[in-house]
């Protein structure tokens, strides 16, 4: 069983940056891609960012390329995604997941943080 634990979310003014953090509890945490999710009220939940389990390969979603970055540290079991640029359609509670040995771009990812809040103001 994988933990995830995600921080780093608050309430910024458009244009402002932030950077979460998502610490996993596996021991093999290298050999898990990770992803970030995010869901707005009122609507479903979609996909930003995945990341492979190398590290080697990153995929974006249209909405954010450009203005967020997802990187890992492997040493500390933490990915982060470094969000710049922000708007306000970019509230959302945001969640890691981790799926073991993926390279897709989209893979069914088995576990799941708890979310974090990101709030932008305009």
């Amino acid at each position: 069983q994988v933990q995830l634990v995600e921080s780093g979310g608050g309430l910024v003014q458009a244009g402002d940056s932030l950077r979460l953090s998502c610490a996993a509890s596996a021991p093999t945490f290298s050999s898990y891609a990770m992803g970030w999710f995010r869901q707005a009220p009122g609507k479903e939940r979609e996909f930003v960012v995945t990341i492979t389990w190398s590290g080697g390969n990153t995929y974006y979603a249209d909405s954010v390329k450009g203005r967020f970055t997802i990187s890992r540290d492997n040493a500390k079991n933490t990915v982060y995604l470094q969000m710049n640029s922000l708007k306000p359609e970019d509230t959302a509670v945001y969640y890691c997941a981790a799926v073991y040995g993926s390279i897709s771009p989209h893979p069914k990812y088995d576990y799941w943080g708890q979310g974090t809040q990101v709030t932008v103001s305009s």
